[in-house]
């Protein structure tokens, strides 16, 4: 089919970012529709710890956390590889739920805001041209006079505009792998854990309904080491974390098989490309030792409606939209992401994660500073 009606805003991509945008653009009284590739509800790698930065923002946008009784974490623990633990507590902390859960809740918000959500909607290919966009979908071809991404930490739309990230060579920036469980488990309720293995870390905390995500993210070569084995990789390097193996060993897993995602890139990004906002990990993806991803998002997604509406309402140009954006990004989100970056290249030796996580225990001062990076301030 060929849609003939001009949105005031496309979104592609129906992740935290996407629905929250389409969300604040509806309630201003713009024409959103959102595009996204898969069929609500469905499963997403992400470690489902929302820093509590959050939680005002999203109960604005409609979703009613406080009656969802979900657990609330102000707990954290860190393993090194050798065992050695360290225990603090979470000054701001988080809470958990399933993006099974919230992403659905609020398409359902979305929709009932007037966004028009185009579900099993692939966009092949975005054209901007005389001030307008012209989206090409597996359901025919969409205008609108702003565009929006929010695909995810890699999409066809990367490849296809060549973007910087994608041209570069495997680095210790790139090339990772993500992997994701729901289990049950009996570990604490009010606690999150991060469990280091070499070249790899693993997250466990509570969501919804009795069930806890364990999500964990490695590089490639693990698991080329591993034959390309989800099961052989995690007997081979998780395992050698007595606390990761007693979880394994202990753990009834919820999902036949593993969500997985692969060729995550830290890379830095662009938060425009063609003259499209990207919000969301694609416009920058933080690494899960250094920030909560799930919140930059939402805050990401403030960032872009605020732009966006400035310019509908015919009070900034284009350019001044996208200067706009950006500078606010860069402002929020920039040194955040950088420090990501700095220590992932770092990441990965053993001996160093055992050392480190020995300091930390010594001197939790530092683990405070770190803290304060993976939590922002509420907004």
């Amino acid at each position: 089919m060929n849609e003939t009606i001009p949105y005031d805003v496309t979104i592609i991509g129906g992740g935290l970012a996407g629905l929250a945008l389409s969300i604040q653009l509806a309630a201003k009284g713009y024409l959103v529709a959102l595009f996204e590739k898969e069929h609500y509800p469905f499963h997403k790698v992400c470690g489902e710890y929302i820093s509590l930065e959050s939680w005002d923002f999203i109960e604005s946008l409609g979703l009613p956390l406080s009656q969802m009784q979900l657990p609330i974490i102000k707990k954290l623990i860190v393993s090194a590889p050798n065992g050695s633990m360290l225990k603090h507590n979470l000054p701001l902390g988080g809470f958990g739920i399933s993006r099974y859960k919230m992403d659905f809740e609020l398409k359902k918000i979305a929709e009932s805001a007037g966004v028009t959500v185009y579900e099993n909607c692939k966009v092949e290919d975005v054209v901007f041209e005389n001030e307008k966009f012209k989206l090409h979908t597996v359901k025919g071809i969409f205008t609108s006079t702003v565009c929006a991404g929010s695909f995810g930490k890699r999409a066809n739309l990367d490849v296809k505009w060549k973007r910087n990230f994608i041209l570069k060579k495997n680095n210790k920036l790139s090339n990772y792998i993500g992997v994701k469980y729901h289990i049950k488990t009996d570990f604490a309720g009010d606690t999150i854990a991060l469990h280091n293995f070499k070249d790899g870390y693993c997250g466990i905390s509570k969501i919804e309904n009795d069930t806890w995500c364990l999500c964990y993210l490695t590089n490639a070569a693990n698991l080329k080491n591993s034959n390309n084995s989800i099961s052989e990789l995690e007997k081979n390097e998780l395992y050698k974390n007595i606390h990761l193996k007693n979880i394994f060993d202990s753990a009834t897993l919820m999902f036949e098989a593993p969500i997985t995602i692969s060729q995550i890139s830290f890379a830095k990004k662009a938060q425009v490309e063609n003259h499209v906002l990207l919000c969301g990990d694609a416009g920058g993806v933080i690494t899960p030792l250094c920030g909560n991803g799930m919140s930059m998002a939402l805050h990401s997604s403030k960032l872009a409606a605020a732009a966006i509406g400035e310019f509908l309402q015919h009070k900034i140009n284009r350019q001044q939209m996208e200067e706009l954006y950006t500078g606010n990004w860069q402002q929020q989100f920039g040194k955040r992401l950088k420090a990501g970056r700095l220590i992932q290249e770092g990441f990965g030796k053993t001996w160093i994660t055992n050392m480190f996580i020995g300091i930390m225990k010594k001197l939790p001062f530092i683990t405070n500073l770190l803290i304060k990076q993976t939590h922002g301030k509420p907004f």
